[in-house]
């Protein structure tokens, strides 16, 4: 998708599709692959099928009006003799998110799904519990936008930034910005935090945390174990943390013999910074578990998902 024309059409229909009262909420890809494969789903026959399940469909399923701006936003593709959209459209907060058809098989792809989901709460959490507004805020390894959304929409007089390496997921994140109606959410081109200056009262991260063979960037977390960047993220948010501000991380730990080793390695950094507090909190046992087949987990017991938050103590 290029940018201009194309972007601007991805919002209208974005807000057509919310108008029209569309949701859908994605699943993880293993059930994802399960749903489409019964006899039946191999063909669209709505919107959900369209937009959500990625199925291919003919011309009489999507009103004129929607293809139109779907052939306008470059995301109407041939499959055959019908059709396939190469974008699925997601409901979070009261918002729709533009992000990668499934399967998201390509380095590029922009993930959305259930650990969007845990963020989103994670990120509501923190929220909740600041006692100061937010001025400034960042979401880093940004995707589609989710986080740095939902922070702007609670906070929507504070500079908030999307910074991510993948252009194909900062074209995304800014047209799910403008279809929130949120112009001060800033898509920034950024490895971590390096094209940003200042400190920041909020820092939100869901980075992948996989070991992918192909080491794909929406599912590879560097590492044995796939806990590379989780680790670089806390190294490069924790000095940037205004008085009182915080970081909530939100990523994946691969526990082996019963021990997490991502914990231990957050433990020893926090403890290093001493006016920082922190908590830690396996908020799912088991993610993810198809990964326990390949070579990289062979001794992982589980992939928990966890959220680590960490603030600076006021001035």
């Amino acid at each position: 998708m290029s940018e201009g024309p194309a972007e601007a059409a991805l919002v209208r229909l974005l807000g057509s599709l919310r108008e029209g009262g569309y949701r859908f909420v994605t699943p993880t890809p293993a059930t994802h692959a399960r749903v489409n494969a019964r006899p039946g789903h191999e063909q669209a026959r709505d919107l959900a099928d369209v937009f959500g399940w990625s199925r291919r469909f003919a011309d009489e399923i999507v009103p004129q009006p929607l293809l139109a701006l779907m052939r306008e936003a470059e995301i109407l593709e041939r499959d055959g003799t019908l059709w396939r959209s190469r974008v699925r459209m997601s409901s979070l907060g009261g918002f729709l998110f533009a992000h990668s058809a499934y399967p998201t098989v390509s380095a590029e792809s922009v993930f959305f799904g259930p650990d969007t989901y845990r963020f989103g709460r994670a990120i509501a959490s923190a929220l909740r519990e600041r006692s100061t507004p937010v001025r400034r805020a960042v979401d880093i390894g940004c995707g589609a936008g989710p986080g740095a959304i939902l922070v702007a929409a609670a906070h929507p007089e504070a500079e908030t930034l999307m910074v991510d390496i993948n252009e194909a997921a900062l074209r995304l994140a800014r047209v799910n910005a403008a279809a929130a109606g949120l112009p001060r959410a800033v898509a920034l081109r950024s490895d971590l935090l390096t094209a940003t200056t200042g400190a920041f009262d909020l820092v939100v991260s869901n980075p992948p945390y996989l070991n992918d063979p192909l080491e794909r960037a929406y599912r590879h977390g560097g590492g044995p174990l796939g806990a590379a960047l989780s680790r670089q993220i806390l190294d490069a948010a924790l000095p940037r943390l205004a008085p009182g501000g915080t970081l909530v991380l939100y990523t994946g730990v691969a526990v082996v013999q019963g021990r997490d080793p991502f914990r231990h390695e957050a433990t020893d950094r926090l403890a290093a910074a001493q006016d920082v507090s922190w908590s830690y909190e396996e908020v799912d046992p088991d993610v993810f578990g198809e990964e326990l087949d390949s070579p990289a987990y062979a001794e992982a017991d589980r992939i928990a998902a966890v959220v680590l938050t960490a603030t600076r103590r006021a001035a």
